[in-house]
């Protein structure tokens, strides 16, 4: 699982980069067939992410203390609720976290979107995938979370005594949640501002999502 968690997000490079590339191509040389593999691309990043995640997330509740990663984060006499929150509570697996954030809003976002505002999707598209892009970059480059120790030791660490709370549980979703949100209306704005659309329409569309995120 270890192993087909960190392919997953060697593999999430290729589409990532692929949805920019499609997304702006496409719409500058108005090729729609272009433009949905772009499209399509963005939404297989989002499965990818999600495998990755998981596999993480199996190595937690395994014990799998082989992973760097999970040794310094987790130990066998953490409740339940403390493994689960551990994903977020290093730095390696909570900018996967962050990460996987982003591909959720930017699935939702083409999803909902997918025959409406034909002339700023590409540009939504690119800018959302363009953070996909950066923090899977990040991941495999600076924080990779699937690195193994030389040996197994018996037990791990543990989180954190500070993060021990039950707000942990919770918190930090909901922070990103936020945080990760505002990405949408500030694609929109971006692909609004490089084609030069004039018209408000696609602010009503932003101010659902920027409310939503504005909760969180």
């Amino acid at each position: 699982m270890v192993d087909v968690g960190y392919f997953a997000l060697c593999f999430a490079l290729v589409p990532a980069g692929y949805a920019v590339y499609a997304s702006i191509i496409g719409a500058l040389r108005n090729q729609q067939q272009l433009v949905r593999s772009g499209e399509n691309a963005a939404f297989s990043v989002f499965g990818l992410l999600s495998i990755a995640i998981l596999a993480l997330w199996y190595a937690i509740l395994t014990h799998d203390f082989s992973l760097a990663y999970v040794s310094e984060n987790t130990s066998r006499a953490m409740p339940i609720q403390y493994l689960i929150a551990s994903l977020w509570g290093g730095q390696n697996g909570s900018i996967m976290f962050w990460g996987w954030m982003i591909s959720i809003y930017m699935t939702a976002v083409l999803f909902i979107n997918r025959y409406r505002y034909r002339d700023l999707m590409p540009y939504v598209t690119a800018v959302l995938a363009g953070y996909s892009l950066f923090f899977i970059l990040l991941n495999l480059y600076a924080a990779d979370p699937f690195v193994r120790l030389p040996f197994a030791p018996e037990d791990g660490n543990g989180l954190n005594p500070i993060l021990q709370h039950p707000y942990m549980a919770i918190h930090p979703p909901m922070l990103y949640l936020g945080y990760v949100g505002f990405s949408v209306p500030f694609s929109f704005a971006m692909a609004s501002l490089i084609t030069r659309q004039r018209g408000d329409s696609w602010i009503h569309t932003t101010r659902i999502w920027t409310m939503i995120t504005w909760m969180f």
